[in-house]
């Protein structure tokens, strides 16, 4: 579905964001990119959506160049959720706000009421369908934003660091509505800094270094060494961090996340008192 190959991007002569980056992104997947500040994620995400232009190499949407495409044209196909979601709030109602797009785009009355109500049912917020934005949680601002953009059904949602400032129910109830759009067919591209939340819910993971992409795989073998992930400025999960150190001792596991760690735990205590 969407290909970047070997995309580079200057802010100025010589200060590279992005350097040759490449990845492709299939219908279906859950992907988290991940890296230490300025590494270039926003940026990348944003060349994605033609807010920025590459300086060098192409994205591509089905085999189709973005290039010279309007930002709304490419939205039907990806939508963009920013950090921080009072960037993408200015109307009086919740409903108002996801109607933007469709109206933008000449929808019939009727089929922009229509696919309203089902991104507002989709993101938990029918409930809210008159309320005032801007009086809005963190949370529910963050998940109107993304009903704003599923409004348009797009194939892709691109998230930059959307559980930032939330508390530990407000990301539970996001990822949880990232897992089900996901399941029912929707692509996510994740930027976070949360290593946590990558383990548990990313299925593949790229992170970036330098403007360049320097891992692109499974997130088990992210964490398998350790060393890597600390030179790219990462912060390996707790139980990742444990497992490997409880193999000095002759105890072997893969465990990222504290469930697994603890299973396994327990499973080698059984063996040794059987």
């Amino acid at each position: 579905m969407l290909e970047i190959d070997k995309v580079t991007f200057c802010y100025r002569q010589g200060e590279y964001a992005v350097r040759e980056a490449s990845l492709k992104v299939a219908d279906g997947e859950f992907v988290a990119v991940a890296g230490r500040n300025g590494s270039g994620k926003t940026t990348l995400t944003r060349l994605v959506m033609g807010l920025l232009q590459p300086t060098a190499g192409g994205i591509m949407l089905d085999g189709r160049c973005t290039a010279g495409r309007p930002t709304a044209e490419i939205a039907r196909q990806v939508g963009y959720v920013f950090q921080n979601p009072d960037r993408q709030i200015f109307r009086d109602t919740v409903a108002e706000e996801v109607a933007y797009g469709p109206e933008q785009l000449g929808w019939a009355a009727e089929a922009v009421r229509a696919a309203v109500a089902k991104a507002l049912a989709a993101a938990d917020l029918a409930k809210l369908a008159g309320a005032y934005p801007r009086s809005l949680a963190k949370g529910q601002k963050q998940r109107l934003a993304i009903a704003s953009a599923l409004v348009l059904a797009p194939r892709l949602l691109i998230l930059d660091e959307p559980t930032s400032g939330q508390d530990a129910q407000e990301k539970a109830a996001l990822m949880a509505l990232l897992t089900e759009l996901n399941a029912k067919g929707t692509a996510i591209l994740l930027v976070t800094h949360d290593m946590e939340l990558l383990a548990r819910y990313a299925r593949r993971a790229v992170v970036l270094a330098g403007g360049r992409v320097v891992y692109d795989g499974g997130v088990r073998a992210l964490f398998a060494g350790g060393a890597a992930v600390d030179g790219w400025g990462l912060r390996e999960p707790a139980a990742a961090k444990v497992a490997r150190g409880l193999k000095t001792f002759g105890f072997a596991t893969e465990a990222i996340m504290p469930e697994e760690l603890n299973g396994a735990i327990c499973r080698a205590g059984g063996k040794a008192y059987a």
